[in-house]
Order: structure tokens, then C-alpha cells, then sequence
């Protein structure tokens, strides 16, 4: 099936065309004809599958006739976060160069000023993140009653971050006589029950097993000590085929002391968390896609949505405390047809987290180890093995400064195992340093645990975003 086959306009056609594809992925041709058809539509699909594209290019035909109005959007895309809303706006960019449409983005972090006047010119697409639009709503700058179209994306994680009472708020101040797309990874009850409630008769379209780990992605896990996190990671970076990496962590201020430690170590790397401001954001994305950096350490604010071409590898710093957020981390790499690796630190904290983990995407992940540790590798339910200092090699025994090779896997089945194994690495070079931040003491780290302090998107406006003093931590016995 080709474009051509879908009913899209020639002028979409050619600008599909120019932009490089003329095959639709799964989502894409199941996608577009109802949604042309002005039907309902629920989306099921993870992510990197080419969604954006699949309501995007109908969209751009839809709207092809009709006038805007000012303050009065005949469309509405709500978006969970800034990457994706402006990552939607760069395909209708992309996409819509031969329609004459105008397009307005309402996000935080930017002028509320500008967006104002591009409302008052009169939009035909409004691209959103709920906190930003009610803000606007409420102030009177815009008015909802215009709007025949509405798409909900990435429903999943608008829940895991309580926007559904204002998705719910937003769908009541709509026609009720309207179009709606709901597009998600998984299909949790409340998502159900807001579909139920706010969508007419949908067409029900699957591409894939909900929260199911791309095929293309071969994944390891990597047992290693909390203060070794920093050498493993240089290592790997050396010893892989690494085009360009991204290296997610939990919290913000690991985000930008592991920066730190790769730009000393000779790496090219970047950030990008919740604390930098909008346009340093794309800044920082943008010097990532055109290599000017080819490592960007993110915390999960990156994690969903965003379309970076060629990632080979996914490293998670720190396992991801929701199992949700593995399969949307991993998801980075291994997009359109592409082959990419994914590595997952485990430290012994960690058991609970990666066996919800393979729970959740019905499959065990295959584990390798640093070459130089003498004992094998252990069982999930062992006790962890203290790792030996590292020695010379010799002759053609493995390497102790080596990088990874495949333990006994007879209890674990690979994901996507390579036939061979992973070549060795240099030395790294050791930088002495006091342990890391990255690695508090178990006490600590079990009490912080649930409430995740400075994880991306938490902490208040002038919280305290650093490390504990240990004074603070003095208390009076009984």
C-alpha cells in the first residue's frame, strides 16, 4: 500500500513525497481513512510507529477548507508535554506547506504575549498542553465553542501526569457535535472510561500489543555497583558502534552531573531536564540531531514522543522506577525500520523495578556483565557479588579491561540476543573522584524512594532541588 492508496490530496501527496516516504506504516494505513472519513478513532500503538503522521496528514486535508476565526480554533491537538506539542508542529510544518493553514503552539516556558496575538489572527490548528490552554481558557484569550476536531495524544501519560480531570474539563467546553482521535500505548481503565465517555461509535485501531518492547530493539541488562555507573557507561560508549546515544536518568541533578563527567572524559554530550528553560531545550535537541553532540542525557521529560532519527542506543543510567517509562525510554531507538541496542544499569535496589518491568512487556532481558568479575553472573533472588579489582589480560583470556560479555543465560532468555559477542574496549581512563551522587547510601535512597525528590516535573516552583546536608538528617533519640 502507498500514500496514494489512502485518498490523501496531491498536494499532501507531494509534500509526503518530498519529505522521503511513500509507504505508510500499519498505524498510518489503518489510521488515515476513518479519520478521513470523519469518524471517531482510538489509537493503540507504541510509540515510534509513525503515529504523529497517522491524524496529522488527515487533519491537514480536513482543515484544508474552512476559515479561522480569531480566538476560536477549529482544532484542537492536546499534547502531554512541550517536546511532543512542538514536535506535532514541526510534521504540520513539514506536511502542510501547500495548505494554507495557520497553526498556533500553547505551551509553558514561552510568551504568554505571543501566543495571545496568534490566537487573536485566528488558527485553524491549536496545538496545547492542557496546563497552558486552561490558563489562556480561563482568562478569557480563547474560546472553544469553533472546534470540530479534537485529538488527545499519548493518553497514557497524560494520566500518569493527572491531566485527565482537565482533559475531562476541556472535552465538556467542546461541541458536542464533534470529531474526536484518542491515540495511547496502553489502554488502562481510566482511559477506557474517558473514551467511553467522549467518543462516539470509534473505529478501533491495534498495531501492536499495548506496552510491548519494539522487536528491533536488542536489550541488555548490565548488573554493576552504584559507584561503578560512571565507568561501565564510559566504557560501553567506547566499545559500541555508538552513532549517537541518549542516557536517561531519574533525577535531574544525576542529569547534569553525569553531563559534566562525560565533558571532562572527552565525550561530546548535552543535557536536557525539567529545570532548563523551553528554548534551551530545543536549543540542546537541536545541536543533538545535527551531531553537534552525539550524547544527550535526559531525564524522562525526553523519555515520550520525541522523533530524533538514528539513535543507535538507549542507555538507562538509572532503572526506571514505572515500567511504563522503560518501554517509552527504549523507544528512542530502533524507529522506522532501524535496528538499535538498549542497555539498563541494575543496581541490587533494582530487582522490584525490572520485574515489572519484564511483567510488563511479557519477556525476559537478557543479561550481560563486565568482563573482570570472577563470579558469574548472579541470580535475581542472590545476594550481590562484590566485583574484583581489575587485572591485566592475558594472553587469550578475556580482557579484564574489557567491556561486556554474555553470562549463563540458562535461566533468562535473551530480547533480540546478538549471535556474537560485544567487542572489547580500551582501558577507561579512571578519574579519581569521591563517590558519586548518583549512588546514596541504601537507607537514604529506600526513604526517598517514594516521593522521587527532584525527579523531572515534581519539585514546586523554588523547591530545593540538590542533595540533603547530613545535619539535616540529625534527629533525637528517645
Amino acid at each position: 500500500m502507498k500514500f496514494a492508496d489512502l485518498g490523501l490530496s496531491d498536494e499532501l501527496l507531494k509534500a509526503v513525497t518530498e519529505a522521503g516516504y511513500d509507504t505508510p506504516t500499519p498505524i498510518q494505513a489503518q489510521a488515515i481513512p476513518p479519520v478521513l472519513m470523519m469518524k471517531d478513532l482510538i489509537g493503540i500503538a507504541q510509540t515510534g510507529t509513525g503515529k504523529t503522521a497517522s491524524f496529522v496528514l488527515p487533519m491537514i486535508d480536513i482543515l484544508a477548507h474552512g476559515r479561522s476565526r480569531a480566538r476560536m480554533p477549529r482544532s484542537l491537538i492536546l499534547e502531554p508535554t512541550r517536546e511532543l506539542a512542538a514536535q506535532v508542529a514541526e510534521n504540520f510544518e513539514k506536511y502542510g506547506k501547500y495548505h494554507k493553514l495557520n497553526m498556533a503552539l500553547l505551551i509553558g516556558g514561552v510568551s504568554m504575549g505571543d501566543q495571545v496575538k496568534a490566537l487573536e489572527k485566528g488558527v485553524d490548528v491549536l496545538i496545547a498542553t492542557p496546563g497552558r490552554l486552561m490558563d489562556l481558557f480561563e482568562r478569557g484569550n480563547i474560546l472553544l465553542t469553533g472546534c470540530s476536531l479534537l485529538v488527545i495524544d499519548e493518553a497514557d501519560r497524560m494520566l500518569d501526569m493527572g491531566f485527565i480531570p482537565d482533559i475531562e474539563n476541556i472535552c465538556t467546553k467542546l461541541p458536542a457535535n464533534r470529531q474526536t482521535l484518542l491515540f495511547s500505548a496502553t489502554m488502562p481503565p481510566p482511559i477506557k472510561k474517558l473514551s467511553d465517555r467522549f467518543l462516539s461509535n470509534p473505529k478501533y485501531v491495534e498495531v501492536a500489543r499495548p506496552a510491548s518492547a519494539s522487536i528491533n530493539i536488542t536489550q541488555w541488562l548490565v548488573n554493576v555497583d552504584a559507584r561503578k555507573k560512571r565507568d561501565m557507561l564510559r566504557q560501553l560508549l567506547g566499545a559500541e558502534d555508538v552513532t549517537n546515544a541518549i542516557v536517561f536518568c531519574n533525577r535531574k541533578t544525576t542529569v547534569r552531573e553525569l553531563n559534566k563527567s562525560l565533558q571532562q572524559n572527552g565525550f561530546r554530550s548535552g543535557e536536557i531536564h525539567g529545570d532548563i528553560d523551553q528554548s534551551s531545550r530545543i536549543a540542546e535537541l537541536d545541536r543533538f540531531k545535527n551531531g553537534t553532540v552525539d550524547i544527550l542525557v535526559a531525564s524522562d521529560v525526553a523519555a515520550r514522543g520525541l522523533d530524533i532519527k538514528g539513535v543507535s542506543h538507549v542507555f538507562n543510567f538509572d532503572a526506571p522506577w514505572h515500567p511504563d517509562d522503560y518501554v517509552h525510554r527504549i523507544g528512542r531507538t530502533g524507529r522506522a525500520g532501524a535496528k538499535g541496542t538498549a542497555y539498563t544499569f541494575v543496581t541490587p535496589e533494582d530487582k522490584e523495578a525490572i520485574d515489572n518491568i519484564q511483567k510488563l512487556i511479557g519477556q525476559q532481558i537478557a543479561v550481560v556483565q563486565p568482563e573482570g568479575v570472577s563470579a558469574p553472573a548472579r541470580k535475581a533472588d542472590e545476594k550481590p557479588v562484590r566485583e574484583k579489582p581489575a587485572r591485566k589480560p592475558r594472553g587469550g583470556k578475556a580482557a579484564d579491561s574489557g567491556v561486556a560479555r554474555e553470562t549463563d543465560t540458562s535461566e533468562v532468555n535473551p530480547v533480540n540476543a546478538p549471535a556474537t559477542r560485544v567487542e572489547k574496549a580500551p582501558a577507561p581512563v579512571r578519574v579519581a573522584q569521591a563517590a558519586s551522587p548518583e549512588a546514596p547510601k541504601p537507607e537514604a535512597r529506600r526513604g526517598n524512594r517514594s516521593a522521587h525528590p527532584d525527579v523531572d516535573g515534581t519539585p514546586e516552583d523554588g523547591a530545593w532541588n540538590g542533595p540533603v546536608p547530613d545535619f539535616l538528617n540529625f534527629s533525637l533519640s528517645a
